[in-house]
């Protein structure tokens, strides 16, 4: 696995200087060129159609000198690794790079990457697969150690982790930039338990919750029986009706190391366009609450009454929760209070093992269902090893507050993990497979435990629902739990 592994890695932060390398950058960014100076570039770089790397001692100082605006419309149409690296050619290049990154002037749709670490590349490094290379890139990030961390989710190019102390941070793998989340301890239900010297020893959770969703059979003497077409097989489900109370249970003590293990779920991080802002939704215990936190904010704000949510989505100022029984609510943060307003109710009969929240392309809203199933282990018994065998696509209808399962996904991707939730078109995305998902784990065993457990990450094809692996074979490294990350030039503004 590490050879393959490391016969494709690059360093992004670094050109390759081996002539080869670096001409084969060029050659990637000529058609484009060639747009605006065709003669001149094929006189200097090839003859008859035939390209030839230049010499060692060739000097790119050299090359024909074209307008920043025009290296700036060039270089706006490649994804972030080509990018890096053009910016790397020589000082006009380099500028152009600059003024395009620093202007927020960058604004290409990227291809996901998965992100994952390897024990032989160091406890600092990241890897990231590119779909549309098929290579290997590694980039080192600031302390603490990467592979001490918990990754509990990634959006729009950041990283959320947890560290050793059960504290977040915030981490865009390509700029290095790391920010410091508020503490874990203003959260709602995190208490800490000092020493005498005032240091942190211990964290309190409490277990209450403002409500409760308690399911129980609709009839109290049996449990009605139902047969339903699922998922293109017919399964005996349990019908529930749900009822409503106040819960609280004493609260637990666990180390500083521990509380991570407990508490933190998945975390999102969404621009706050109208607001030159960004706002960190973390969905946490007990029982997969909802809080946030925006730049600047010196505390996590809870989101009660509901609880058990699995996936958030962001749009136009609205916050969109989804919950493990399909139930759909948009949160309106944009005002100075706090409104919440029910999308869609409660699905009836099926609850999947994951389901997730998608705003699509074309502006539907999407429910996606991911059934997964166990797996012999046959190393180790204690190991469980959890496979996807069907993915479900449903549009919302809003108006009449219910699903409609859409059949062919045509040209469009999903891709769903352990990270923000996304659809993207086939066509702006030539590499990837249209109507298929790209999927990782993000079942709760893998994403806080099951080290040594092997992950669950594949493509699905969503009209014959077969599946594939997405490269064999896999060298990434089971911990922390691989996901996928859209790479950003972006920073984010800390007021």
């Amino acid at each position: 696995m590490e050879t393959f592994c490391k016969a494709g890695i690059i360093s992004l932060r670094s050109l390759a200087i081996h002539p080869r390398n670096l001409f084969s950058l060029i050659f990637r960014v000529l058609p484009k060129l060639l747009c605006h100076c065709t003669g001149l570039l094929l006189k200097k770089f090839g003859e008859e159609g035939r390209v030839h790397p230049p010499s060692v001692g060739t000097s790119l100082g050299r090359m024909p000198e074209l307008p920043q605006d025009i290296l700036m419309d060039i270089f706006s149409t490649l994804e972030i690794p080509d990018l890096v690296r053009v910016g790397s050619v020589c000082s006009a290049w380099r500028s152009a790079y600059n003024t395009l990154r620093d202007n927020e002037q960058y604004k290409r749709s990227q291809t996901p990457c998965l992100l994952y670490t390897s024990e032989s590349a160091g406890e600092n490094v990241v890897c990231l697969y590119s779909l549309g290379e098929k290579r290997t890139y590694k980039l080192t990030l600031p302390e603490p150690p990467i592979r001490s961390r918990f990754l509990i989710g990634s959006s729009h190019g950041w990283l959320v982790t947890v560290d050793d102390r059960s504290e977040m941070h915030l981490v865009n793998p390509i700029t290095g930039e790391q920010i410091t989340l508020p503490s874990v301890i203003t959260i709602e239900h995190v208490n800490s338990i000092v020493d005498k010297s005032g240091v942190v020893r211990k964290y309190e959770l409490s277990y209450h919750t403002a409500r409760q969703m308690v399911y129980k059979p609709s009839d109290p003497e049996h449990v009605k029986l139902h047969v339903k077409p699922t998922f293109d097989k017919f399964e005996v489900v349990r019908k529930y009706e749900p009822t409503e109370r106040m819960v609280y249970y004493e609260p637990a003590v666990f180390a500083v190391d521990e509380l991570r293990e407990r508490l933190h779920y998945k975390a999102f991080v969404f621009p706050e366009t109208s607001k030159g802002s960004y706002i960190v939704v973390l969905i946490h215990n007990p029982l997969n609450q909802l809080s946030f936190a925006r730049a600047g904010d010196g505390k996590w704000t809870w989101l009660p009454p509901y609880t058990e949510y699995e996936d958030c989505s962001y749009k136009n100022g609205l916050l969109y929760a989804i919950t493990i029984v399909g139930e759909i609510h948009a949160f309106d943060l944009s005002g100075p209070v706090i409104t919440r307003k029910m999308i869609m109710g409660m699905m009836e009969d099926v609850i999947p093992d994951n389901i997730y929240i998608v705003h699509a392309p074309w502006g539907d809203l999407l429910n996606v269902w991911r059934v997964v199933d166990n797996e012999d282990a046959t190393v180790d018994p204690a190991v469980h090893l959890l496979s996807t065998i069907e993915i479900k696509v449903n549009k919302v209808d809003t108006t009449a507050k219910r699903l409609e399962e859409l059949k062919c996904f045509h040209d469009h991707v999903l891709f769903l993990g352990h990270n923000q939730s996304l659809c993207l078109s086939a066509k702006d995305h030539p590499h990837l497979k249209a109507n298929h998902a790209y999927f990782t784990d993000n079942n709760k065993l893998y994403t806080r435990g099951y080290k040594n457990g092997r992950r669950d990450i594949g493509v699905f094809n969503l009209e014959s629902n077969n599946r594939d692996k997405l490269l064999s074979p896999q060298p990434w490294s089971n911990w922390p739990t691989p996901m996928w990350i859209t790479l950003s030039l972006a920073k984010l503004k800390m007021k």
